[in-house]
């Protein structure tokens, strides 16, 4: 089933031309990596994952290059800038000193990543020294404040889009955790205002600052002498971060390439309860089916997406035909013309209503009926007001008295009964970990789910039973395998990821594939503990014998001396359609097809092998000629 993923939480019953749908679509993110070039990140090591010492500025470089080949994957409609401040070079529209904007041709600075700022950024060491430099760009004696122009400059690039369409965000990268420690303090106290207060600026223009800081390695990265008060942290919220900023850096190198899709309303429905009162409520895709992107086509010279345009011509003239032609159906002798929105109603069978039928309990509803993604429901006030307070009181009846409503769900393409079971929020130290609402799960037809008698009938009596010893061992087996804490999230579909780093290499120009780990593959190093080994030997000791190789090898030669036979059995009945000898004395060999050519040889015993010449000459000489 192909499914492109820029459409894969989409309800079959959306509308890509509906004006709701539109809106929601257009939210993205913004960001700006913000990077302190300061000799210090330059002298400053620490343990990279080759256990071999790298300074800072590398493993920020390297952070930031792999997040961008992963965001192409994972949110490809995001976009960002690179902006670098304690810079010798400047370079931005503000013209500061100490900020210095790296980009590309043909891009503008805030921008989607594209393949040639990824490949020319991944080798910016090489040449930064050179082109941009490194100075400390906060001096005594000196009202430069390269940190002030470094949040100003972030902060004009992210003027783009609104906040109420795009997330804005800025990424500080530093070591240093008192960037104004040197200076006196009338100077000090001037700048740590200012910077603040620049801060305090951007952050109500809904612009979030998040810092990422680098440790020495024999002094902890100390938030609460200045960057505490510039992100605004205190108290629990300050301890919560010192304990997980050091693997922030690293979760960003790890980022697993997937699709990322914004949490927004899908769709908005009524729901009828009753005559004359309904609410209104909006659906959300909780989870649904990871699949590899859709094929775009591309011009071939300019590399641009092509636009599929379809025209239609008349059948007698040939002339291309402007209208929108017209749909008639024959009846008596005469073709009576639909329009397109008369047909849309034809084909309409209900009003795209979620209408309440009933209760029913719980113990109704079975796991297997949950035979596609199921759809949250929350309740919505703003176009219908009090939908919220009767969503409450519907949602609190069915927890107490354990019910689950049945309603009919009315979508235009494919109408059903849907389940809507209600769900409690569910809270862990404060935390929210699962909301109050419904989930809307679609109830299958009765044709959709078999029962096994009709699936094998008449196998109930034949089938083999174990006895007590073969399930003791088997359950001894299964207890030194099992895998604690298990969960689906843990693993990656290898496909997936080798499809994407194959996509990575062919945008890059990558010589190399980047290794993909299969993580669903077997633990051979865990199977081969010696009491897993024993627990298996015990197991086909208890369930096949002594003699379970052999039979195996056995069965194994059987089935293929078997299959053998067939195929050389069938070979000789296709090349008894021929008259070889008659073929062969007129030189009309080489007007066979292959497999015909191949039937002669298998139904002799000959090789296969090789082109059609070679065939033709393996026949003669079997023939002697």
């Amino acid at each position: 089933m192909d499914l492109d993923p820029e459409d894969v939480f989409k309800d079959e019953e959306d509308d890509p031309d509906n004006e709701f749908f539109q809106q929601s679509e257009g939210s993205k993110e913004y960001v700006v990596y913000l990077v302190d070039a300061s000799p210090k990140m330059f002298s400053t090591t620490c343990p990279g994952n080759d256990l071999k010492d790298e300074t800072h500025f590398h493993s920020t470089v390297s952070c930031i290059a792999e997040s961008l080949k992963t965001q192409i994957i994972n949110r490809s409609y995001d976009e960002v800038a690179i902006c670098f401040f304690n810079t010798r070079e400047k370079k931005n529209l503000q013209d500061l000193n100490g900020v210095f904007v790296f980009n590309v041709a043909e891009r503008e600075q805030l921008d989607r990543p594209t393949a040639r700022l990824i490949k020319e950024f991944d080798c910016i060491e090489e040449s930064f020294m050179r082109e941009i430099g490194s100075q400390n760009g906060i001096v005594p004696g000196s009202r430069e404040n390269s940190l002030y122009n470094a949040l100003w400059v972030a902060q004009a690039l992210l003027r783009k889009g609104s906040i109420k369409t795009a997330d804005k965000r800025i990424l500080l990268f530093t070591n240093e955790d008192d960037p104004f420690g040197g200076l006196p303090d009338a100077a000090k106290k001037d700048m740590t205002r200012t910077t603040l207060q620049r801060a305090k600026d951007a952050q109500d223009l809904g612009i979030s600052i998040e810092l990422l800081p680098l440790s020495h390695p024999d002094s902890e990265f100390n938030v609460s002498v200045f960057y505490a008060d510039l992100i605004g942290f205190n108290g629990q919220d300050l301890a919560q971060f010192t304990q997980s900023a050091s693997q922030k850096l690293e979760d960003m190198k790890d980022q697993l390439r997937k699709r990322m899709f914004t949490k927004r309303v899908i769709r908005k429905i009524q729901f009828h309860i009753a005559d004359g009162l309904s609410i209104e409520l909006n659906t959300y895709a909780l989870i649904r089916p990871t699949v590899p992107g859709a094929i775009t086509w591309l011009d071939s010279v300019t590399n641009h997406p092509l636009k599929i345009e379809r025209s239609l011509i008349c059948e007698d003239t040939g002339a291309l035909i402007q209208e929108r032609p017209k749909l008639f159906q024959p009846y008596r002798n005469e073709n009576v013309k639909f329009s397109p929105d008369e047909i849309a109603d034809i084909k309409r069978i209900s009003p795209g209503r979620l209408c309440l039928l009933g209760f029913k309990p719980l113990t109704c509803l079975k796991d297997y009926y949950n035979l596609r993604p199921s759809t949250f429901v929350y309740p919505s006030d703003q176009e219908v007001v009090g939908s919220t307070s009767v969503f409450i009181a519907l949602h609190r009846s069915m927890l107490q008295h354990k019910r689950f409503a049945v309603a009919f769900y009315g979508a235009a393409s494919h109408p059903q009964l849907v389940a809507l079971v209600a769900q409690d929020e569910v809270t862990i130290a404060g935390a929210q970990v699962e909301p109050p609402g419904m989930h809307m799960i679609y109830l299958p037809y009765s044709d959709d789910i078999r029962d096994e008698e009709e699936i094998f009938p008449d196998t109930e009596d034949d089938a083999p039973r174990a006895d007590e010893d073969q399930i003791q061992k088997a359950a001894a087996l299964i207890k030194r395998i099992y895998v604690k804490d298990f969960s689906t999230l843990q693993f990656a579909n290898p496909a997936l990821q080798r499809h994407y780093a194959v996509l990575q290499a062919l945008a890059l120009e990558e010589d190399d594939i980047p290794e993909t780990i299969d993580e669903t593959a077997p633990d051979e190093e865990g199977l081969a503990r010696p009491a897993v080994v024993k627990s298996v030997e015990e197991f086909k000791l208890s369930v096949y014998g002594d003699n379970y190789v052999e039979e195996i090898d056995n069965l194994g030669k059987e089935k293929a001396g078997e299959a053998s036979r067939k195929r050389k059995a069938i070979a000789e009945d296709a090349a008894k359609d021929y008259d070889w000898g008659k073929l062969a004395e007129k030189g009309q060999l080489n007007n066979l097809t292959v497999a015909a050519l191949k039937n002669y040889l298998t139904a002799n015993n000959l090789p296969v092998s090789g082109k059609k010449e070679a065939l033709i000459s393996r026949i003669l000489t079997h023939m002697g000629k």
